[in-house]
């Protein structure tokens, strides 16, 4: 938990740079981007809303 709670704070503090931050879409900001964790083993879903000063953790996936 400590992990994603590290990652949910340092995506907020990009500001509006967190809506490129990440994979998915590929090549433009928005929508619901993924952000690798445990060295690959998993991902956090999020969505960044720069009009609400927020990120949004949407689901988290891990493998092992």
């Amino acid at each position: 938990m400590a992990e994603v709670e590290r990652i949910a704070t340092e995506l907020a503090v990009l500001g509006h740079d967190t809506e490129a931050a990440g994979s998915r879409p590929e090549g433009k900001p928005g929508g619901l981007r993924n952000f690798p964790i445990f060295g690959g083993r998993g991902f956090i879903q999020f969505l960044a809303v720069p009009r609400h000063e927020c990120v949004y953790v949407c689901n988290i996936v891990w493998n092992g």
